[in-house]
């Protein structure tokens, strides 16, 4: 079956008792269903909750009412090179919510296919920022060395492909172990995390000579080569954040839940519990099971703009380079872009992203204070003209601002 557009009819997925079109566990991230899953995780598979703690929520300012700012028929470029409006292109991006701030206040709010102000939305490797920001408040606290071997918090590492390997090259994702990120192959190292993580079940038909591991630690053990030389090149793997993530919850000996929600959840004032999935051993999903309320995640954003949470000095370091070589291909579309801290810079620093596959975004722009918060379910995991198109429309919204 193939996805809808949220100007299309919508299928009746999960719909009537019992359902009528119950969501496949084997292709729950697949078109169309994830267009109705992203939203409803909790419902699939086990979570831990991230709490917001009970102080007050950090209200955000409303700048909406300036009648100059009708977005809806702003001019942008469609995915297709076609000219159009703003909201033609959240319609064929797949958009589930919407969010622009500018200097704090939200100037744009937007919710499509069911979702509203209250629903948490899987962030896909946006989880990765978010376990990457909280990394730098321990770094700024002292708790963590990035230039620390690994093998100092996780002496487990030594028989793996991380030996060697610093607490910098997984937040840089430039160690050398070999790890096959193929999305579409259930059977390459990323197809692995799916059983492992819980997110899937062991194929049907698979081989029964395969040996499955069982949670995500046992996956991380079992990866022994590696390709190239430590801090050499960047490559995208999603489990050197599940490493970090380790390293993490070593370091501090508390759970990574709770090193969200108490280094950074209950700091920004959100205004709903988050969620990560877990794993059969309880391992909360670092490198992409975080769900969060799309105002939620553009206070994320709107942390890293402040400087009062995030160190500025980790701001700072993030806007900069890693010296590693950075293959052109490993941008996907961001020339002379690079990857830093977990966090995708544009290539001048100017813009720092956070972003996961199927279309979820959190945009950072230092020089003119907007934060940008998507969050979609595209019908494919990467899309560049949906990307592209996407980037280049905040970059429109930003200019009309001015």
């Amino acid at each position: 079956m193939t996805s809808y557009r949220n100007s299309d009819p919508r299928p009746p997925i999960m719909q009537g008792s019992p359902p009528a079109q119950p969501v496949p566990r084997i292709d729950w991230d697949r078109p169309p269903w994830n267009r109705w899953a992203f939203q409803h995780i909790r419902e699939l598979m086990p979570t831990v909750e991230v709490w917001r703690g009970d102080a007050p929520v950090v209200p955000l300012p409303r700048a909406e009412q300036d009648a100059e700012r009708d977005f809806d028929t702003l001019a942008v470029t469609l995915p297709d090179g076609t000219p159009g409006t703003l909201a033609t292109l959240l319609d064929e991006t797949y958009t589930d919510g919407f969010l622009v701030m500018k200097d704090g206040a939200v100037v744009a709010e937007r919710y499509f296919n069911g979702m509203a102000p209250h629903s948490l939305h899987l962030s896909q490797s946006v989880a990765k920022s978010v376990t990457g920001t909280v990394a730098g408040i321990l770094v700024g606290q002292g708790v963590l060395d990035p230039d620390a071997p690994l093998t100092d918090l996780i002496p487990e590492l030594a028989t793996t492909g991380w030996n060697g390997a610093s607490l910098r090259h997984v937040l840089d994702m430039t160690s050398g172990t070999a790890f096959d990120e193929s999305y579409a192959d259930r059977y390459s190292d990323i197809g692995q995390v799916d059983v492992a993580s819980g997110w899937k079940p062991v194929p049907e038909g698979s081989d029964p000579a395969f040996r499955w591991p069982p949670d995500i630690w046992s996956l991380i053990l079992g990866l022994d080569n590696q390709t190239r030389p430590h801090g050499t090149r960047f490559e995208y793997r999603s489990i050197e954040t599940d490493v970090l993530a380790f390293a993490m919850e070593r370091a501090t000996g508390r759970r990574l839940a709770q090193l969200v929600s108490e280094e950074l959840w209950q700091k920004i004032g959100a205004e709903r519990d988050a969620c990560f999935t877990v794993d059969p051993a309880g391992y909360a999903l670092a490198d992409g099971g975080f769900n969060a309320c799309l105002r939620d995640y553009a206070r994320l954003g709107q942390a890293w703009l402040d400087g009062d949470i995030v160190p500025p000095a980790w701001i700072a370091d993030s806007r900069g380079h890693a010296t590693a070589e950075i293959p052109p291909a490993a941008m996907e579309g961001l020339s002379g872009g690079s990857y830093r801290n977990t966090m995708w810079n544009i290539g001048d620093g100017s813009v720092l992203m956070a972003r996961g596959v199927f279309g979820q975004l959190i945009w950072i722009d230092f020089e003119n204070a907007v934060v940008a918060a998507k969050l979609s379910s595209w019908p494919d995991f990467l899309s560049p003209a949906l990307d592209a198109a996407t980037r280049a429309a905040i970059q429109s919204i930003t200019r009309a601002l001015k």
